[in-house]
């Protein structure tokens, strides 16, 4: 009894450190990605649509995808664009 309870355990924490851990990490990271857009910014969508931030108030962002034209999209589908990405990594 012990030994199965034992395992239990320690399969909690393998997939606590394998699997949510890491996922809660990198939802930290988006969250203060989207905290910290300004006007102006390169970003994509999570339907892959790239544009440039025009505004942004109460959780929705006007994104430029074209010149003049301009989409109404929610914060939460804003991830950074490839650019923002490789200037990280430099």
């Amino acid at each position: 009894m012990n030994s199965m309870l034992l395992t239990l355990v320690l399969f909690g924490f393998i997939l606590y450190f394998m699997m949510i851990r890491p996922q809660r990490k990198q939802q930290k990271k988006i969250e203060s990605f989207r905290n910290g857009l300004q006007v102006g910014q390169e970003v994509v969508t999570s339907g892959g649509i790239y544009g440039k931030i025009k505004s942004m108030e109460n959780g929705i962002v006007m994104l430029e995808v074209a010149h003049n034209v301009v989409v109404r999209v929610d914060i939460s589908v804003i991830y950074p664009s490839s650019a923002d990405a490789q200037q990280e990594v430099k």
